[in-house]
């Protein structure tokens, strides 16, 4: 995705978009790498040199590891989650991890440091552009944006369905499903953190300048996003298992469709000009869209066990709508993959792919039922209202780690 504030770098640029991206899962926006910053301060601020050496080190680490990540991520060769690529991104998560107590140093309360390094990120798929900031929470942040994008990367790998045993039908494995749950719940922890904990301490005018990929907008779209998808995959585990009753079903739906409608919400509202940007609204749109077809589905199972004319046309008119949305999320995944770089939909599987024969084959056959017992051509004009559930799915509470250790000798020996 584009940035509001960019640096032009040898007269444009080298752009190195991808032509495709290959089977797409979980869409991950543009990885956001740092480039190699220069950790000398000014005189007058006075860092103990094995600070100064360990905040090289562990930065310089990150550089060299997402550079590789992000190189593997412009070619779209198909990496499985047990291959290189899996551990490749364990790896650069923990290094991250690391780095950030150590980076908070700088701005703890009353430090002098927090301006005084630049710290410059690229947008790995354009390297024409960069943002450079004198500020140790745009770093922070980065961080965190990076983390939780990693996340994505990795339940992406996991949620690619492989060839069965019977060497025919796709298959995603229980306990990747289980993982890549627990993976959704990080990234949209480590996301909150990022808007509620981060955000604020940048001032007004930096907040205004950076780029679109760190805008509230985008965070917050990424964290719903992760959410929703968690909340795809748990439906998708409900419909596998006979003791899930219809109710937890479309409980489980409905509540995908306000993750949706708030990742779409925030997303449909960020000027996007080229770029990730238009590909990510586009994938938002299809999953939301999906996820009103599962929910008016199961709401219409529900309404037809009434007993009353009026239940059933309200089923008929909510299983009506859930094909009209199925055929809609078609056309949107269309959409989604043909806009630049182009992607591909896996084999269907989980709910989808139980989805994508259950609502035709009921929707046609309650409408025949229906208009045979009340001989109406139209039984309920519009779809019923969903009902409205509570939100269960929340992120991980990630917060910022305590000090590195040597901050605290650092103090010991101002005091001193």
């Amino acid at each position: 995705m584009g940035c509001l504030v960019s640096t032009p770098k040898d007269g444009g640029g080298n752009r190195r978009r991808p032509s495709s991206l290959g089977e797409v899962a979980v869409f991950v926006p543009g990885l956001r790498i740092p480039k190699s910053v220069d950790f000398s301060f000014p005189p007058g601020c006075r860092l103990p040199k094995n600070l100064v050496e360990r905040l090289s080190a562990l930065r310089a680490r990150i550089v060299v590891m997402a550079a590789q990540e992000a190189h593997v991520a412009l070619k779209p060769r198909r990496r499985t989650a047990t291959q290189h690529g899996g551990s490749m991104l364990s790896d650069l998560l923990q290094a991250l991890e690391d780095y950030l107590p150590v980076l908070l140093g700088l701005v703890k309360d009353g430090s002098q440091f927090v301006d005084k390094v630049q710290f410059v990120w690229i947008n790995a798929i354009d390297d024409s552009e960069e943002t450079a900031m004198a500020n140790a929470w745009y770093e922070a942040l980065s961080v965190l944006h990076l983390m939780a994008t990693l996340c994505l990367s990795r339940t992406n790998l996991l949620l690619l369905p492989r060839t069965g045993a019977d060497g025919y039908h796709p298959k995603v494995s229980e306990e990747n499903r289980r993982t890549s749950i627990d993976i959704f719940l990080k990234a949209a922890g480590y996301l909150d953190c990022a808007v509620q904990h981060v955000l604020p301490r940048l001032p007004l005018q930096l907040r205004r300048d950076l780029p679109l990929d760190l805008s509230e907008g985008v965070l917050r779209t990424l964290c719903q996003q992760a959410l929703g998808q968690g909340v795809d995959i748990q439906l998708g585990m409900a419909i596998d298992s006979p003791k899930a009753t219809l109710a937890v079903k479309r409980r489980l739906a409905c509540e995908m469709v306000k993750y949706w409608n708030q990742s779409h919400d925030s997303i449909m509202q960020i000027p996007f000009t080229d770029g990730w940007g238009p590909k990510y609204q586009l994938f938002v749109k299809w999953k939301y869209v999906e996820a009103k077809a599962a929910a008016y589905y199961y709401h219409g199972l529900i309404l037809d066990e009434g007993n009353t004319e009026k239940s059933h046309g309200m089923a008929v008119a909510a299983l009506q709508a859930a094909e009209e949305f199925l055929k809609e999320s078609k056309r949107a995944c269309e959409a989604f993959n043909s806009a630049p770089p182009l992607s591909r939909t896996p084999p269907l599987w989980g709910s989808m792919k139980y989805l994508s024969e259950k609502i035709p084959k009921d929707t046609s056959s309650k409408v025949r039922i229906n208009r045979d017992l009340y001989s109406q051509e139209k039984i309920f004009e519009t779809a019923p209202p969903l009902p409205d559930f509570a939100l269960a799915l929340k992120p991980d509470e990630y917060q910022l780690p305590p000090l590195d250790p040597a901050w605290n000798e650092e103090d010991k020996h101002q005091h001193n």
